[in-house]
């Protein structure tokens, strides 16, 4: 008897639930001035806490990407629910031992490992229950990561402010494994050859397109293309620009523009709601643009926004253009496994998400350094913003470049498909 499929959309809200959980990393901003003040650390060492949980996220992605692939999203996300688990609530004891070290192991190490497997083991399966809207799955899965700032941030405020820091960690932690172990056990991969309901017919009667990838390649087979590394600079140059302001957003807010820290947390909170709505707006668009266009749309946008972001004031204007980096920021995220798996396939999709991923753990290090550099040695995060504008300008003109090479790729195929059609004929 045929196995019953699960309800996509269940397994939709599965993978939310991982990533709501996971994307509390964005939210490491509430802990920054409460160490500082409790310790007597710099923002450079507090800081680099989330730049190493950031640099394990993507190399535990690479790493693990196979390990997804080989035993499934369930027994993916419980290992990731574990990791993550114990990161946050180990990382009470450091605080308890007044311990930076120890807080970069458990927060860093152990919990970017939980955020690296938990992050690629859901949104490589929706790409698979979802065919007919790639860019819409992906975009609801990373939408719960963009959106996890906005719930935990002013959660964390409370917490922070009624029990201290120590307490928050242990609280959160326990919360933060629950859910993943709960939301893992519904994970799971379509049969083989599965499609929606009705989608056939759609294909049949002209209603719906089935989308044909470039290639269907090995992870190896991959990052041996010059388009793996295309994608892998254009995700890094967004990622190490965006998360740069997503590390200060609030230390800037209030040094820069005035802000009380009670006003600059609910930005935070506020900002990732447009995080996760970037990530699914983005995403679903770019289904109707495709993932080319959407990209180089992000690089534009940005250009301008990092370039006039230095010379901005007025708190208004400030929090607007934060908002719509913020949506280019997490429609990169969003929009990038579906653009692997169009160029890619879908073969090995969740091992070649995982080695683009180093992009993020590279930029992970890159970006809230190199800010925080910026703010030790001239008392402002402005200054490095126009660097950022720069490497934007980079950005556009690599997503130039692929999209020529993909019209290239593109056009060699469909020659390739006459001769096949002309041979099948002759014979």
């Amino acid at each position: 008897m045929k196995k019953k499929p699960k309800n996509r959309w269940l397994i939709a809200l599965s993978a939310v639930g991982i990533h709501i959980s996971i994307g509390s990393v964005y939210a490491w901003s509430n802990f920054t001035n409460p160490l500082i003040e409790q310790f007597g650390w710099s923002t450079s060492q507090v800081q680099l806490t989330f730049s190493i949980a950031i640099l394990f996220l993507g190399l535990s992605a690479a790493f693990f990407g196979s390990f997804v692939e080989k035993y499934g999203p369930r027994k993916a996300g419980i290992v990731a629910a574990l990791f993550f688990g114990t990161g946050i609530i180990g990382s009470g004891f450091s605080v308890s031992a007044s311990s930076l070290p120890m807080l970069y192991v458990f927060y860093g190490a152990l919990g970017g490992i939980g955020l690296g497997i938990g992050y690629i083991a859901p949104v490589s399966t929706l790409v698979k229950w979802f065919p007919d809207r790639r860019g819409l799955a992906t975009g609801l899965a990373i939408m719960g990561f963009g959106f996890a700032a906005a719930i935990s941030s002013p959660v964390m405020e409370v917490l922070i402010t009624s029990v201290g820091v120590e307490q928050t960690f242990y609280i959160l932690g326990a919360a933060y494994l629950i859910i993943m172990l709960l939301s893992s056990l519904y994970l799971e991969k379509p049969e083989e050859g599965w499609s929606p309901a009705g989608f056939e017919e759609k294909v049949s009667s002209g209603k719906a397109e089935r989308k044909i990838d470039l290639s269907q390649l090995t992870a190896n087979e991959a990052i041996k293309t010059k388009r793996f590394y295309y994608l892998w600079f254009m995700l890094f140059i967004n990622v190490t620009c965006g998360i740069a302001i997503l590390s200060a957003a609030k230390p800037m807010a209030i040094d820069s523009i005035g802000m009380t820290t009670v006003q600059a947390a609910a930005l935070v909170g506020v900002l990732g709601i447009f995080n996760g709505l970037g990530r699914l707006g983005w995403a679903a668009i770019s289904d109707y643009i495709g993932r080319p266009n959407t990209y180089t749309a992000f690089f534009v946008i940005q250009i301008a926004l990092f370039a006039f972001l230095p010379f901005t004031t007025n708190a208004i204007f400030f929090q607007i253009m934060l908002a719509i980096i913020y949506t280019c920021y997490g429609g990169g995220f969003a929009s990038i496994p579906a653009y692997i798996a169009d160029i890619f396939g879908t073969k090995q999709l969740g091992a070649i998400h995982g080695y683009i991923l180093t992009a993020w753990a590279a930029a992970g290090l890159a970006g809230p350094l190199f800010a925080a550099f910026m703010k030790d040695k001239t008392g402002s995060y402005e200054s490095s913003l126009l660097f950022f504008a720069g490497l934007f300008v980079v950005a556009l003109v690599i997503s130039v470049v692929i999209r020529l090479d993909i019209r290239r790729l593109r056009s060699k195929n469909e020659k390739m498909a006459v001769s096949r059609n002309a041979e099948v004929v002759s014979d």
